[in-house]
């Protein structure tokens, strides 16, 4: 895998990050010193821009760890990030994953934010034979959009993250006994995640139904719609008072809007994706208080980096502290992305051989900042999951805060606060 090391050298410019001055002065004075590169694909900028708020923060802190070497076999290699933008675009993804493997030779491939990014990253690195960590995507449209056999799974490519199921279980603790109707209106765009979400089978209907809940689905909408009047037309008629699915940013703040104009006031309305991060619900003024959303990772989860040790509040902290701006679900995972490789790296008995990387991967069992990583817990070969509670947008102070309100599916993360229905 690791060819010529003698000759690797640091890019320079906007597609790679430095993982130090530390470093570079040690690989240019000494040839000899190991080097691993590791790619990076993230949607820095459009639609999906949300999920890359807190890179810089994180890859500079994860850089300067980096710096001091990882120890594998009794010696100190150097790990370089190479970074991309996939401008929240599968095509570009693919682009500059593949960009990654063959012009940049990276060892081994990390992605985040959703299956825009992750599947096509995953499947240039299945196609090359690179090993690949993915997360930030629940596991259905990860695993089966890539046409994944639970029998078989994939060869090069794992994936840490929560599931379907366990967001319905949330999302039903969450309504249960609120004192809204049984009532849903489900909006689920034509794309990965909306197809994944609306399955009659592997998605929300089945359960919502079992659990006693009227889903009205309107059917798919194409992302970055601006009309969402069917959806609410048909919602009104069936006297939803719930409203839930998952949507981009945009399409949440479209629908919201026209949601207010048409007259539609749901008394809950919990929506995947869009509603994770503060900048959204900010800018949807008011109107953004009491909405709520899944919720996978805050400053109140009780888990610390197997990294640097710091505590999921201290990295909250200081990503707040450092940009001026509030904590955002993907700070955690992103830096778990991280102390995935570093760990792997670590235990690789042989780094220069991908089979030998591989293994490392598929054996690991760590506990990182957002929880156990131990792909060898299923569900399905190539998949791990991770811990998934609820949570709703309320006042704190002068600015918004997202309060944990249930904590059914995971009793070790502590509630934070009581769900207020809409209105």
């Amino acid at each position: 895998m690791l060819k010529n090391l003698e000759r690797r050298h640091f890019l320079t410019g906007g597609a790679a990050l430095l993982a130090a001055p530390a470093i570079l002065r040690a690989t240019r004075a000494y040839a000899q010193v190991p080097v691993l590169r590791v790619g990076h694909v993230s949607p820095v900028t459009g639609p999906l821009a949300g999920f890359a708020e807190a890179d810089n923060y994180i890859l500079q802190a994860i850089s300067e760890r980096f710096g001091q070497g990882i120890e594998n076999n009794g010696k100190a290699w150097q790990v370089e990030i190479v970074s991309k933008d996939s401008q929240s675009n599968p095509n570009r993804a693919a682009e500059v994953a593949s960009e990654l493997i063959l012009d940049d030779e990276v060892d081994i491939i990390v992605a985040a934010s959703t299956p825009d990014t992750v599947n096509p990253v995953s499947d240039q690195a299945e196609l090359n034979e690179i090993p690949c960590i993915t997360t930030d995507c629940p596991w259905q449209p990860y695993f089966f959009e890539r046409g994944g056999d639970p029998a078989g799974g994939f060869d090069y490519t794992y994936h840490f993250f929560w599931g379907l199921e366990d967001v319905i279980v949330a999302f039903l603790a969450m309504w249960d006994g609120a004192g809204a109707a049984k009532t849903v209106g489900g909006l689920f765009p034509n794309d990965a995640d909306g197809n994944a979400w609306g399955d009659a089978e592997l998605g929300l209907p089945k359960p919502l139904a079992e659990a006693g809940y009227a889903l009205t689905d309107p059917g798919r909408y194409q992302p970055m719609s601006d009309d969402f009047s069917n959806q609410i037309s048909a919602f009104k008629a069936a006297g939803c008072e719930i409203v839930t699915g998952n949507m981009i940013p945009p399409d949440f703040a479209t629908f919201w809007s026209q949601a207010a104009q048409q007259g539609f006031n749901p008394k809950i309305v919990t929506i995947g994706k869009a509603l994770l991060f503060p900048s959204v619900v900010e800018g949807l003024g008011d109107r953004g208080i009491g909405l709520s959303s899944e919720l996978w990772w805050s400053p109140s989860h009780p888990f610390s980096s197997s990294l640097t040790g710091i505590s999921s509040a201290d990295l909250a902290a200081g990503y707040t502290q450092a940009s001026g701006r509030p904590w955002t679900q993907p700070i955690g995972f992103k830096h778990a992305l991280f102390e995935v490789v570093a760990d792997v790296i670590a235990r690789t008995e042989d780094l220069e051989d991908s089979a030998a990387i591989l293994a490392a991967i598929a054996g690991t069992d760590l506990e990182t900042i957002v929880g156990p990583v131990n792909w060898s817990t299923g569900p399905v070969r190539n998949v791990t999951k991770t811990p998934l509670v609820a949570g709703q947008w309320q006042r704190e102070g002068d600015g918004i805060d997202l309060k944990i309100v249930t904590n059914a599916t995971a009793p070790d993360i502590p509630v934070t606060g009581e769900l207020q229905l809409l209105g």
